[in-house]
C-alpha cells in the first residue's frame, strides 16, 4: 500500500510541476509542438516526467503486492495530492468543500488500508489475457467514436476510455506471469499493457484539450477504479481481511467519491490565457 500511495504522490506532484513549467513558457511562438519543446527545457517539467516514471514503477510494484481495488483507489487519490500541491505552489484557492474532499479521500484510503488483504494468488482464466487485449483495442474504438460526440459527451467518453485503458494496464500487470523474453513475447497481457497504456494516454490528452477537464477526469476516475477492482475480486482472487469486506467496500466508495469531487484537478490550474502541456 505504501508503493500505491507513493505512486499517487508522484503523479499528483508531477501534474503541478508540469503545469508550472507550461506556465513559464506559455505565450511564445509556435503551436503545441513548440510549447512542448520549450517545456522540455524547464527543469520542473523534466522533474515532473521523472516523477511520472517513478510513479509508474511504484504502481507496478504495488499491483504485484496488494489488491487492484486498493491500488486503483490510491491512484485516484493523486487528485487530492494535486489539489494540495497546487494550493501551495500555484496559489490555487481551495473551497471548503474541496478541502473536505481531500479529507474524505484520506479517510477512504485509511479504511482501505485497514481492510485490504494480500494480493490475490490466482492467475485468472486463460481467456482473460485475450479479453484484456480486446479491451485495449476497444479503448481505441471508443476514442474514435467519442471524439465525434458533442463537447460534454466527448469529454466523458474520452475520459472514461482513458480510465478503462489505464484499468487494462492494472489488470495486465497481474496477468504477466513470467519475465523471460520468451514468456513476455508470447503473453497477450504484455501487448494489452502496451496498447492499453498508449491508448489511455492519447485519449486523456485529447479529452483534456477538447472538453471539460472536470467531466473528463470524472470519467477517468470511474474507468480506472471500478472495473479493474471487480476483475481483481472475481477472477484474480483479491480479498480483504476476514470479516472486513464491508469496510473495504465502504473505504473504496469513499475514496472514489472524494476523488470525483476533486475532478477539476485532473489538469492543474494555470493562469487564465496560458497554454498547458497535458501530463498523465
Amino acid at each position: 500500500m505504501v508503493c500505491a500511495l507513493g505512486a499517487a504522490v508522484c503523479f499528483g506532484t508531477a501534474t503541478v510541476l508540469q503545469a508550472m513549467a507550461a506556465r513559464a513558457v506559455a505565450g511564445g511562438p509556435g503551436g503545441d509542438v513548440a510549447l512542448l519543446g520549450r517545456a522540455l527545457r524547464q527543469w520542473r517539467y523534466l522533474v515532473g516526467l521523472g516523477m511520472d516514471g517513478l510513479g509508474f514503477l511504484l504502481q507496478i510494484v504495488a499491483l504485484r503486492s496488494v489488491p487492484i481495488y486498493a491500488v486503483g483507489a490510491a491512484l485516484a487519490a493523486s487528485l487530492a495530492v494535486t489539489a494540495v500541491v497546487a494550493a501551495r505552489l500555484l496559489k490555487v484557492r481551495l473551497s471548503r468543500m474541496e478541502w473536505g474532499a481531500v479529507g474524505v479521500v484520506c479517510a477512504g484510503l485509511a479504511l482501505l488500508g485497514l481492510a485490504s488483504g494480500a494480493e490475490g494468488d490466482e492467475g485468472g482464466p486463460v481467456w482473460l489475457k485475450w479479453a484484456m487485449l480486446g479491451a485495449a483495442g476497444g479503448v481505441l474504438l471508443l476514442g474514435a467514436v467519442g471524439g465525434r460526440l458533442p463537447e460534454r459527451g466527448r469529454a466523458l467518453a474520452l475520459g472514461l476510455g482513458a480510465g478503462l485503458g489505464f484499468g487494462v494496464v492494472e489488470v495486465a500487470v497481474r496477468l504477466i506471469d513470467g519475465l523471460t523474453p520468451g514468456a513476455l513475447v508470447t503473453n497477450p497481457a504484455v501487448y494489452a499493457l502496451l496498447l492499453g497504456g498508449g491508448a489511455a494516454f492519447l485519449l486523456l490528452t485529447t479529452a483534456l484539450q477538447r472538453g471539460s477537464v472536470t467531466t473528463a477526469t470524472a470519467g477517468l476516475v470511474l474507468g480506472e477504479t471500478v472495473a479493474p477492482a471487480l476483475i481483481g475480486v472475481v477472477w484474480l482472487g483479491d480479498r480483504t481481511r476476514p470479516g472486513l469486506g464491508w469496510l473495504a467496500v465502504f473505504g473504496f466508495a469513499v475514496a472514489v467519491a472524494g476523488a470525483l469531487a476533486l475532478s477539476r484537478f485532473g489538469e492543474a490550474p494555470v493562469e487564465r490565457g496560458a497554454s498547458t502541456v497535458t501530463p498523465r
